[in-house]
């Protein structure tokens, strides 16, 4: 799941796609919503959680999914 700025399709509001989507699954008010949104999607999905600040680059990454190889979590 990928958190991002809705961009001139969805201005003002803060969108959650699935990865390889250009249709957002859900748009949101809040980052904040939007974020919790994605994670409970990415959890049930097992998948990886993106999140893009207002200037579309990364802010945090976080892997819900069953990985052999995990990233070291620096975040939480």
């Amino acid at each position: 799941m990928i958190v991002g700025p809705g961009g001139a399709e969805h201005p003002g509001r803060w969108t959650v796609k699935e990865s390889g989507s250009k249709e957002p699954v859900s748009t949101h008010r809040t980052q904040e919503l939007a974020i919790q949104n994605a994670e409970k999607l990415a959890r049930e999905n097992q998948s990886e959680l993106i999140v893009r600040g207002r200037d579309g680059q990364i802010r945090s990454k976080d892997s819900f999914g069953k990985d052999s190889n995990p990233p070291k979590d620096r975040e939480h």
